[in-house]
């Protein structure tokens, strides 16, 4: 069940890899990202010293949240994946023009997971003819509903 997505991030980038990875969130977060108070269009993730972390990824806290709890709705969040995974994260970047891109935060089995993709960046034209694509699949689904 998918919580929020990036839809930007498709109309952006080509999309290369898809990995999923677990979050390392405090109580608050995950009682606000479960009611549905998270945004993580304008966030990235990057790699430190062989560690992935997501930044940028707004949480809002919830009202009853507790009182001696300090929010940071932007905080950086640690990313939970295999080293296999992370490695292979590292030969991607390292090429030009590849970034690690959020897609989808999503419930699997209870826990709360994130899709990040290696991704490479798309040109303007490369843009309009992917709408033009988008455009033409829709009517010509359109064109075939209507004949039958």
């Amino acid at each position: 069940m998918s919580i929020a997505e990036n839809k930007k991030a498709f109309h952006d980038y080509f999309i290369e890899e898809r990995f999923e990875a677990g979050l390392v969130l405090q109580g608050w977060e995950a009682k606000a990202i479960r009611a549905g108070r998270s945004n993580i269009k304008e966030s990235y993730v990057i790699l430190k010293d062989g560690e992935v972390f997501l930044i940028g990824c707004h949480i809002s806290p919830l009202t009853t949240a507790s009182t001696h709890v300090s929010t940071d709705p932007v905080r950086t969040r640690k990313l939970l994946l295999n080293k296999k995974e992370i490695s292979k994260l590292i030969g991607g970047v390292e090429r030009a023009g590849y970034a690690l891109i959020p897609l989808d935060l999503h419930f699997k089995r209870g826990r709360i997971k994130l899709d990040i993709g290696l991704a490479k960046g798309k040109k303007q034209y490369d843009k309009r003819e992917s709408e033009k694509t988008r455009d033409w699949e829709r009517e010509k689904a359109r064109l075939m509903r209507s004949k039958v």
